[in-house]
């Protein structure tokens, strides 16, 4: 774990929606503020589905986690953009087929921060790194993550409903093209990303998001925004798709959410 520069001396804004606390309550955690429910309430009624959406994107993330530890090999995961610990964090999912998995949560907001030390301290297979989901360099270089991490062996990138905060410039391609390039061969790219087919809510959802986290966003795309990101990549089976469809533990019923926007994502193989 990250023994450093203490979070907790940082300055919590409690009065400004986080995008992490407002992940939390929708996943029926209590790490929130009035803020941050008011402004949860506030997005139902603009996609009634957001909850639904919320919890299908977290078990995307444990699946794929379980998935390539148990049937791709893979024992090393940075999480970017990793959020408030919850019940299934990655490092439980990943020790639960080998305990020798090392995991690396990488965040920069201040409770993040504080929470992850204290609750993710459990074994010295994982760390929590104070980092920009956009500083690549500087997160790869920190040297917790590269006592940690060996990069000459496979990694799993987590940008699990990420890169809909990242704004233009750089966006999304960017920060693909970078973790792809610096990562080993054999290594994965996971990631999903806020999507819908109607301009308007893409616009409303949008402007309440950067209105409301003080511009801590980017937007919400479509789908062929994303196709575009991962152009001549290599995909696992099936692809992209809205995220309950990846490899789901029990059959998919078409979720009424998806009608409004969606988790759209999926895991790249990279050569």
């Amino acid at each position: 774990m990250d023994h450093g520069e203490n979070p907790i001396a940082h300055s919590i804004d409690i009065n400004t929606p986080s995008i992490a606390r407002m992940y939390d309550w929708y996943l029926g955690g209590t790490d929130n503020f009035p803020s941050d429910r008011r402004a949860c309430r506030a997005l139902l009624n603009i996609a009634p589905c957001t909850r639904a959406l919320v919890r299908n994107n977290r078990l995307f993330l444990e699946r794929v986690v379980r998935v390539l530890a148990r049937d791709y090999g893979v024992r090393q995961f940075l999480d970017f953009g990793s959020g408030l610990p919850v019940r299934n964090n990655v490092h439980q999912v990943a020790q639960s087929v080998d305990r020798g998995s090392r995991v690396v949560y990488i965040d920069n907001d201040p409770i993040v921060l504080a929470h992850g030390r204290t609750l993710l301290d459990e074994n010295d297979e994982t760390v929590i790194v104070r980092a920009k989901m956009t500083d690549i360099e500087g997160t790869l270089d920190h040297p917790d993550v590269t006592g940690l991490i060996d990069r000459d062996a496979p990694v799993a990138a987590l940008f699990a409903s990420g890169l809909h905060r990242i704004p233009d410039p750089p966006g999304p391609q960017s920060v693909i093209q970078k973790v792809a390039g610096r990562l080993a061969s054999g290594s994965f790219l996971v990631f999903c990303h806020l999507v819908s087919d109607s301009a308007a809510v893409r616009q409303a959802a949008t402007d309440f998001m950067l209105r409301t986290t003080g511009h801590n966003w980017g937007r919400v795309r479509e789908k062929s925004d994303v196709d575009a990101y991962v152009s001549g990549m290599k995909l696992l089976a099936p692809g992209l798709v809205e995220v309950s469809a990846w490899r789901p533990d029990s059959p998919v019923t078409p979720q009424q959410h998806t009608r409004r926007w969606q988790e759209y994502g999926g895991v790249v193989c990279l050569p």
